[in-house]
């Protein structure tokens, strides 16, 4: 049999032979399946620049949040899923919706309520009289931006029918499998403080999530603008796509291409290695969280116009991304301990990698 190679698992991704994503893989890939070298320092400043003007129009409706909104934007260009926790009325399905009218791609919302069903997520199959055969009816999940609002509220059987599209994107019906398009993510809102008639995410709901965000409370300038702004009516009708689901894919493919030392590598090893022999953590970082964070540092690397990984840049993502992979402790939890501040005291024990030639 024939190796699996880089080329097999691009078309794997994206699902299909798009003729397009044909030309960026002979672009990306050599023969032999390596990355071809490095671009123009040029390229990666057009990079910063096309994220830049995402970013700014995101802020236009999201006001005050600058961290926030870069680091959703990170996670869609390095492909994850979002998952934003905080209480109502701060922003949390505004910030979904202005990302998806900013690059001019398809945005489905799903309510979730306790009677919500599976198919009403992935689809269902259809008896069409007229042919005498089965149609399959496509659910809201078929989108580009979804968002999946108060997903704690929905049972846990269908919450898990979000499991196979989040990490394969795909949607396996009756044995026929149906590739997402691409770009392809969730984001997620749920209520920390309201618990009544929830359904807490397992652990392996959560693990399909990139990064977890909570937006906060304005500060008083900014919520005077916000006064300001939307007073009369929401800004988001006013906003104007600055690119579409094409050059969106060209970044998400352009962000793989950054460069990674060895030694980083092994220095996110080190962190999620030692949350999981942390006295203080029931349940450490899975390898997922490693590959995840890899990925998210690559993408905020490229942001800056960088094709190149820094230890600041693996730093400034370990809470957003492995806070919601890990368990405290009983006895920790107790003593005012928090996922963030454990990985906090683990940044401080693990040694950051000196500049590596490799």
């Amino acid at each position: 049999m024939a190796p699996f190679t880089a080329r097999d698992r691009l078309l794997e991704t994206w699902g299909g032979s798009d003729p397009y994503m044909e030309v960026k893989m002979a672009e990306l890939l050599e023969p032999g399946g390596t990355v071809v070298a490095r671009r123009d320092p040029a390229a990666w400043e057009g990079f910063a620049s096309s994220f830049g003007r995402l970013a700014e129009n995101v802020q236009q409706v999201i006001q005050g949040k600058e961290h926030e909104v870069r680091l959703a934007l990170v996670c869609l260009i390095a492909e994850g899923h979002l998952l934003i926790e905080d209480v109502p009325g701060v922003g949390k399905t505004m910030l979904a919706k202005s990302v998806a009218r900013s690059i001019d791609c398809s945005f489905r919302r799903i309510q979730f309520t306790p009677d919500l069903l599976p198919t009403d997520v992935t689809g269902v199959n259809v008896f069409n009289q007229e042919s005498g055969d089965f149609e399959f009816k496509p659910g809201a999940i078929f989108a580009n931006i979804v968002l999946g609002d108060e997903i704690n509220r929905a049972s846990p059987k269908t919450q898990s029918a979000l499991l196979e599209s989040m990490e394969e994107h795909q949607v396996t019906m009756d044995g026929v499998t149906y590739h997402l398009g691409m770009p392809f993510m969730v984001i997620a809102t749920q209520n920390p403080i309201e618990h009544e008639g929830t359904y807490p995410l397992p652990e392996a709901q959560l693990d399909r999530f990139m990064m977890r965000l909570s937006l906060g409370y304005p500060n008083s300038e900014a919520e005077a603008g916000i006064l300001l702004t939307h007073g009369v009516a929401s800004t988001l009708e006013d906003i104007e796509p600055v690119t579409d689901a094409r050059g969106v894919s060209d970044m998400m493919l352009m962000a793989r291409e950054v460069h990674v030392a060895k030694a980083l590598q092994r220095y996110i090893v080190s962190l999620s290695d030692a949350s999981r022999s942390h006295s203080d953590i029931y349940l450490g970082a899975s390898p997922r969280a490693s590959i995840m964070l890899l990925r998210a540092s690559r993408a905020l690397a490229a942001s800056e116009g960088r094709d190149y990984v820094i230890p600041d840049d693996v730093k400034g993502l370990v809470v957003p991304v492995l806070a919601h992979r890990i368990l405290v402790t009983a006895d920790a939890a107790m003593a005012g301990q928090t996922p963030a501040s454990l990985l906090a005291d683990i940044m401080g024990q693990v040694p950051v990698p000196v500049r590596d030639r490799t």
